[in-house]
């Protein structure tokens, strides 16, 4: 069958195709939730990213936002005879109209019958906050750093912030008055090990218990001994959620599920980022990239028939979990609870969701 465009300069191919069939057609469940998903209408767009800023990090660099049709349509192709639905949000930059992607992502979310997360500004009045709560399923918001303040030359001015620093009390107010959800990207390089972070954490879920608190990417732990610093530290608390998003090393996903119980775990994409063609390799605390595009972060590649082969980042990272659930014996009821169930209970226990057409979990 010919190539089809994805996103961006990915496409989907025969290779992926035969992936899916020997990998992941038989193993995943037929309902799938993706609860970690950046849909960002290009036009929305203030500014084009530097040269100099695209190549400091490999992030900058693939990052190209997709509007909601194009995302609808590609579900629809990496996940064949799924039903698919997803919680969307913007991408958390200030190089981006925020409260334009906000309103436009809120019509798409409620005609495709998506849940939405506002992406907030830490400036923002709990008032303002409650409005964007207001809306129709809404569940709640995506916090970062990076939406402390803008900086044209890097994403990164305010990485070692404290948390509170982007997701303020009085908001944390609010969000556990109204017992919504909240997404974090936990900032500073050493990532959620870092006893700021796990000391901010912990504040959280005690001042603020009925926040339902998700930890996006297993808290950055990409590598195993990241994971090993971390995840340990906050396993005794049932009420902490954290999103698999990104996370494609399946020693990593293993030790979450068995140091975390699967009950705590949510399927997340990150895309469109991960339309990607190619694969990670971790080596201790470090990882890199493969691809076969020639990105300039790109420089030590593969022989071209080792990238003929490669496949979609987010069909790479499927296929980690499977093999991280069979390294845990998880029970089929586990797969699903991370697939989708998870997801459903999390939404239903938020108190007032306003009215849409659910997605089919």
């Amino acid at each position: 069958m010919p190539p089809i465009p994805l996103h961006n300069v990915w496409i989907y191919t025969d290779v992926d195709r035969v992936f899916w069939r020997e990998h992941l057609e038989a193993w995943l469940p037929p309902e799938i939730f993706d609860a970690h998903t950046h849909v960002n209408e290009p036009r929305f767009r203030l500014e084009t990213m530097t040269e100099e800023k695209r190549r400091q990090h490999w992030f900058n660099e693939v990052c190209e936002p997709i509007g909601a049709a194009d995302a609808g349509c590609c579900h629809e192709i990496v996940f064949p005879g799924r039903k698919i639905s997803c919680l969307a949000f913007g991408l958390p930059f200030l190089d981006y109209d925020i409260e334009a992607s906000n309103a436009s992502l809120q019509e798409e979310c409620v005609r495709r019958g998506w849940y939405r997360l506002a992406v907030v500004r830490p400036q923002w009045t709990a008032q303002r906050v409650a409005w964007e709560l207001d809306q129709p399923g809404v569940l709640g918001v995506k916090v970062y750093y990076a939406l402390i303040g803008h900086d044209p030359t890097t994403r990164d001015k305010y990485l070692e912030a404290n948390i509170f620093e982007f997701l303020p009390h009085h908001q944390l107010e609010l969000l556990n008055e109204r017992g919504a959800w909240v997404t974090l990207h936990v900032p500073k390089a050493d990532r959620l090990a870092h006893p700021a972070n796990l000391a901010e954490i912990r504040k959280i879920r005690r001042q603020y218990p009925r926040v339902k608190l998700v930890i996006a990417h297993l808290g950055r732990s990409y590598t195993l001994p990241h994971a090993e610093q971390s995840l340990p530290q906050l396993a005794a608390d049932e009420g902490l959620y954290f999103d698999l998003s990104a996370v494609h090393n399946p020693d990593v996903l293993r030790f979450a599920i068995t140091t975390l119980g699967s009950a705590r775990l949510l399927y997340g994409s990150d895309n469109p980022i991960f339309y990607m063609r190619g694969r990670q390799q971790w080596q201790g605390a470090s990882y890199v990239n493969r691809t076969s595009h020639p990105f300039a972060f790109n420089r030590d590649r593969e022989p071209p028939e080792i990238e003929a082969g490669y496949t979609l980042y987010m069909y790479e990272g499927l296929r980690a979990i499977k093999e991280a659930c069979t390294m845990a014996r998880l029970a089929r009821q586990g797969v699903e609870a991370i697939f989708h169930g998870n997801a459903r209970r999390l939404i239903d226990a938020i108190p007032k969701v306003p009215a849409c057409r659910k997605p089919p979990l």
